[in-house]
């Protein structure tokens, strides 16, 4: 087992490396930028460097900084959680180089999936199905564009093959629209991401969104945790993710579960990672890879009981899975809403003092966040404060103690997009579930 990492993120996912470090026995080092002195993982850890100023660029994606403060406390390793560089080929790379374990996949695995064009093209080859599309880049031939749209048929999708976050892509429905609209998500793409290659898919008009979360260790062992579905978005942004996914039937997880871990072995995959899929009319279609943890872990973490944070440091350590496929089991339902600091009809972020943080409790409730009374939430960085997941036997149970939840929780002093979950809970279509990725934005007025 490691005997000391360095937490090279911040907020609710540092704290949660933290806790699953001291269950293991593994100390502490939390990096932070001078605007996140009194965040709760920095207070509890065994130690403590500074990186840098406020701004991303200068602290948290610092590589060299965050190197070094492995260095001199003699850490060895580095888990980055999500964000930031998390799916960056180049850090996992310097901090192997550098003699440190990086908590996630190998650089070269990264480079393979974590880029959605090599991600389409691995899986299409190992037989998970795909979203119909250029299968590569797109050229500079406006005629060929045209020609590779109109056999796609339309409408179809620009996408960024470095992007991520709901940003780099756009919706086309002609010829006349198709090529200054792959130059305009190009230019994005470039100056958002480093990685001007775009690319372009078939646009599926009411798909859901559903991914798999997979395990694998450096002796083969590949294990499918379920699948969750992460449909309720804004701006390809998720909001609201429950697992398993509503009206998913044992078959298909079935035949989904075998063929992802086939794929997994064959790219020789290591660590926690999830594949995202578009599903509609009973198909999945493959879109893309994280690489990571993901943000909305906990809801497998509540059917599975399997700790996935404490999986990764295993893994990186070099453990062999004990577990067996056939011995996940799913049990009842859980659901996971992302309370952001923003106004919940304008969804402008909302930083500042938090004069009273009172989180809510009762069977199955879970709450991840880093925030406590007197906290300041800083304007440089997301606007994710906390997640308040519920458990029930059923979905239904699942949905009634997320709303006992959400009427218990208090946050005093800046805006928070409750109001807007307690809403979504009380539509009749989320009750039924199923709902395509596009009902809240239709829902909110924004389509």
């Amino acid at each position: 087992m490691l005997d000391k990492i360095v937490i090279a993120n911040r907020g609710e996912i540092a704290l949660r490396i933290l806790r699953a470090c001291r269950e293991l026995g593994i100390k502490t080092v939390a990096v932070h930028s001078t605007a996140d002195k009194n965040l709760k993982h920095v207070l509890l850890a065994d130690e403590t460097v500074c990186i840098g100023p406020p701004q991303s660029k200068d602290s948290y994606l610092n590589m060299p900084a965050i190197i070094s403060a492995a260095e001199v406390t003699d850490a060895q390793g580095i888990h980055p959680g999500y964000g930031f560089l998390s799916e960056n080929a180049d850090f996992a790379e310097r901090v192997e180089k550098s003699g440190f374990v990086f908590i996630g996949p190998k650089a070269e695995t990264i480079r393979l999936m974590g880029d959605k064009v090599s991600a389409i093209r691995t899986m299409k080859a190992h037989g998970v199905p795909c979203v119909p599309g250029s299968g590569g880049p797109l050229g500079d031939d406006t005629e060929e564009n045209i020609r590779i749209a109109k056999q796609i048929g339309y409408p179809v999708i620009i996408k960024a093959s470095g992007g991520g976050g709901g940003r780099g892509m756009r919706v086309v429905h002609s010829d006349a629209a198709l090529n200054s609209s792959i130059n305009v998500t190009r230019a994005e793409a470039l100056a958002a991401f480093g990685n001007g290659e775009v690319y372009m898919e078939k646009f599926l008009e009411k798909p859901r969104h559903i991914e798999f979360q997979v395990l694998c260790d450096h002796h083969g062992t590949v294990l499918v945790l379920g699948e969750r579905d992460c449909s309720m978005q804004r701006r390809h942004q998720k909001i609201i993710e429950e697992a398993p996914a509503p009206g998913i039937t044992p078959k298909q997880r079935a035949d989904m579960t075998k063929s992802i871990a086939d794929a997994m072995r064959a790219v020789g995959y290591r660590g926690a990672g999830t594949l995202e899929f578009l599903y509609e009319e009973g198909r999945f279609c493959f879109i893309e890879m994280n690489t990571r943890i993901q943000v909305e872990h906990p809801v497998t973490e509540m059917v599975t009981g399997i700790d996935l944070v404490k999986m990764q440091l295993r893994i990186a350590s070099g453990e062999k899975l004990t577990l067996k496929q056939e011995d996940i089991e799913i049990r009842g339902h859980a659901i996971e809403v992302r309370v952001n600091a923003e106004d919940p009809k304008t969804f402008m972020p909302s930083p500042g003092p938090v004069r009273l943080w009172h989180a809510p409790g009762g069977p199955g409730i879970r709450v991840d966040s880093h925030v406590y009374s007197g906290y300041a939430v800083p304007p440089y960085y997301d606007s994710l404060i906390g997640k308040v997941i519920a458990h029930g036997e059923t979905r239904d149970e699942a949905i009634n103690r997320m709303r006992n939840a959400l009427s218990e929780m208090v946050v005093e002093g800046i805006k928070t997009n409750i109001p807007l979950h307690q809403e979504i809970f009380g539509h009749a279509a989320f009750r039924q579930g199923g709902l395509d990725i596009h009902y809240l934005e239709r829902r909110l007025g924004l389509k």
